[in-house]
């Protein structure tokens, strides 16, 4: 149950972390690499063109394949070098920016130096704006190096870390990194009206109160998909998803980021439960009364609401989200869009 990008303490009850800016400019999703030659003439560029099809966005994340580079720093001094050195291998994206090729970098630090001062210059005689710059494990040492030139950090992921540079004397439009952890609560009612509640082992404000399964999505994994992996993780109980009734907003939660929990309602399919000693002290089927008489439910009332409108909806007094498959020509991909079954928008929708 890890964190896409953080892991905090769930809040309100049903939402317990054990701790592990808006975009402006859509990420870059294809580009053509530009072989740039030994001088600055804009004549003597040589380009070819290569479709990317292991990752939509071509070096901002997983799909590339890594080769092993050793890093030879020659010399300590990188302030005056002689500049008359190759360009980077670099590919333009779609909004007037580079994204520089992680797997051409040069192995030893007079030579990164040089190009990426080289391809700096060049770019901005170009009138290009962004710059990404994705470096590996293995080149590590270049990571300073381009700190000094200018770069910051984007954001960092095992395997690499991204810096960005934006060239203009404007205020930068490139996107912040990821600003949301994306949580799911299951509420999970059987026949007799008694309601999956688990007690985690963390030493967080809800400790030793009896809460909804909890935990965060994977990554490029669905919201519903998401409550029925935590609930089986946790519980070892099989469900199927009925509708997402609410979802929470909470911000400064770990390091600083938002999180968001959805609440989403699920039918059993089974009813035996077997823990995952992990994470969880206790899980059991309690009573719906039972639940709601314990002090911190009648304290919270962030948490007494959830509980309150997942009762609604199971009595059909409540409707929330349903989950549709549906295509896209933003994107040309399905994907999921979650909404109320109003009858005037069915038909629209179906």
């Amino acid at each position: 149950m890890m964190a896409p990008v953080l892991d905090g303490s769930r809040l309100a009850g049903c939402y317990c972390q054990s701790f592990v800016r808006e975009s402006r400019i859509p990420w870059p999703k294809a580009c053509a690499f530009s072989r740039l030659s030994k001088d600055f003439s804009h004549n003597s560029l040589i380009s070819s063109t290569a479709k990317f099809t292991s990752s939509p966005v071509p070096f901002l994340g997983v799909g590339c394949v890594i080769k092993k580079k050793g890093i030879n720093v020659l010399s300590p001094d990188i302030s005056a070098l002689n500049l008359a050195s190759e360009f980077l291998y670099a590919c333009d994206d779609e909004y007037d920016g580079v994204i520089i090729d992680p797997e051409s970098l040069p192995s030893s630090a007079n030579a990164f130096v040089s190009a990426l001062r080289a391809s700096l210059s060049n770019w901005k005689t170009k009138g290009k704006k962004g710059v990404w710059l994705k470096i590996l494990s293995e080149q590590a040492d270049l990571v300073p190096i381009a700190v000094q030139e200018g770069f910051t950090y984007h954001h960092a992921e095992p395997g690499y870390v991204m810096l960005t540079y934006w060239i203009p004397d404007e205020p930068c439009m490139l996107p912040a990194s990821p600003s949301h952890q994306i949580g799911v609560a299951g509420f999970v009612l059987n026949d007799k009206r008694e309601v999956l509640v688990v007690k985690e082992k963390c030493p967080c404000s809800c400790s030793g109160v009896w809460k909804l399964p909890t935990g965060y999505i994977n990554k490029s994994e669905d919201i519903f998909l998401g409550a029925i992996r935590e609930v089986k993780e946790e519980t070892g109980v099989d469900t199927i998803f009925q509708e997402m009734v609410a979802f929470r907003h909470a911000h400064l939660v770990a390091f600083e980021k938002s999180d968001i929990l959805f609440v989403c309602m699920l039918k059993p399919l089974s009813s035996e439960i077997t823990i995952d000693e992990k994470e969880l002290q206790a899980a059991k089927w309690m009573p719906l009364d039972e639940l709601l008489e314990q002090p911190f439910y009648l304290e919270d009332h962030m948490s007494r609401k959830v509980i309150d409108i997942c009762i609604k909806a199971y009595e059909d007094q409540y409707s929330g989200f349903i989950a549709r498959q549906l295509n896209s020509k933003l994107d040309g991909k399905s994907s999921y869009l979650y909404y109320n079954e109003l009858k005037n928008i069915s038909s629209i929708v179906m």
